[in-house]
């Protein structure tokens, strides 16, 4: 079992409900400081708001693209990003267009995806991009041919899911993932990871990080099984 300090270097901690306000991003921040976090995730209106309230801490501040449809133009996306690092972000969560990946246009999905790193990376080499690829829509095949369109477009992380569509992360899909990538990129899981028992099935399955807006009970579950 990891502990406490490790499993919080895993967490994405997350707000990215569309009625978030800043009270919201301000108390992620307070208690991604106080845990640990590697990382928090907001809607990128917060970006400055939460490098802000993060400064001087070790806590990245991540950043959604294109979230939650990843059907804007690739220009959208790639501005979005830019603006985002700019801001301060150090990380960039983006959709990938479903539709294209559906429709067989490979050549656009790839396109799509190295817009957004080559704009992320522009303004900070050491930006990090993950490809949310929205598994519960995609067939077997699509989701080998997702995960090899990321790697190829130079993204960091592969990642399962928005937390929006209707269904979230999988042990299955973060295997796949992981040997479709892997050590070449991350393995993000996300969307419905809610206590200890499936983050810690998504990190045995090969997750390098986890998203969830539940990180603070997940610690607090872990702790009290250590003190039990």
């Amino acid at each position: 079992m990891l502990s406490i300090k490790e499993l919080a270097r895993y967490i994405d901690h997350t707000q990215l409900k569309p009625e978030a306000t800043y009270e919201d991003v301000e108390k992620l921040c307070s208690e991604a400081k106080k845990y640990g976090f590697c990382s928090v995730f907001v809607n990128s209106c917060y970006a400055k708001y939460a490098v802000e309230k993060l400064m001087g801490s070790e806590v990245n501040v991540g950043v959604a693209v294109g979230f939650p449809l990843g059907a804007a133009s690739s220009e959208a996306k790639a501005f979005e990003a830019e603006q985002a690092i700019k801001a301060g972000a150090r990380e960039v969560d983006m959709v990938i267009n479903i539709g294209l990946l559906k429709s067989g246009d490979y050549f656009a999905v790839r396109e799509d995806i190295e817009a957004v790193v080559k704009a992320a990376k522009r303004i900070n080499p050491e930006a990090k991009v993950k490809v949310i690829l929205e598994m519960c829509y995609l067939n077997p095949g699509e989701k080998v041919s997702a995960c090899e369109l990321a790697r190829d477009a130079g993204a960091d992380f592969v990642k399962t899911s928005t937390g929006f569509g209707p269904g979230g992360a999988t042990v299955e899909d973060v295997e796949l993932m992981k040997k479709l990538v892997g050590e070449t990129m991350g393995v993000k899981a996300a969307g419905g990871i809610r206590d200890l028992r499936t983050a810690m099935a998504m990190i045995e399955a090969g997750a390098t990080r986890i998203g969830t807006s539940s990180g603070v009970a997940i610690l607090s579950e872990l702790n009290r099984s250590k003190n039990a």
